[in-house]
């Protein structure tokens, strides 16, 4: 079930293969055989002839109850998400003239954000006559990575894009 969703498969007079694998509904082959020979021992056990592999050669269809399938396929599906942890990014920005105690401040915030495994991007903006002194401002960004570096390494180092020089940092592994 890689790429289809449940709404993709097609179902009883839908299959118009030539042949198709048969899997019977206690999971047994019961080989390759015309669509309409499968559809007939489908109708015989008063269940659905689904399509699980449309890309398989031959396609493989199976014997089984539709609703119940679709059912059991969403639970999985939902079980699947619910097991997944997204990845935030989080944003601290700083300015060129920032005081030691704010540093710090903006150091301990990222440093929960880390810590519950997010990742940081820092911002070092400019304003007017401080793009005149860019280079000189790096070593915030660098005493930031610094203050972290128990807990987080730094994933882009420090980049100038327009008024601004980011820097990512992650959780460290």
């Amino acid at each position: 079930m890689e790429g289809t969703t449940i709404s993709d498969l097609m179902i009883n007079e839908q299959i118009r293969d030539k042949e198709i694998r048969l899997i019977g509904e206690n999971g047994e082959q019961l080989g390759i055989m015309s669509a309409r020979e499968a559809l007939k021992i489908a109708e015989e056990a008063e269940l659905d002839l689904v399509k699980i592999a449309p890309t398989a050669k031959p396609p493989v269809c199976k014997i089984v109850d539709y609703s119940k399938y679709k059912y059991e396929q969403l639970r999985r599906e939902k079980e699947a998400k619910k097991k997944q942890k997204t990845v935030e990014i989080k944003e601290i920005r700083l300015t060129p003239n920032i005081d030691t105690n704010d540093l710090n401040t903006k150091v301990n915030s990222a440093r929960k954000f880390i810590t519950k495994g997010d990742r940081v991007k820092v911002t070092l903006r400019f304003r007017g006559r401080e793009m005149a002194h860019m280079s000189a401002s790096k070593h915030i960004l660098d005493d930031f990575a610094e203050n972290l570096s128990d807990i987080a390494v730094v994933e882009k180092a420090p980049k100038v894009e327009g008024r601004s020089m980011t820097m990512f940092l992650t959780v460290k592994r």
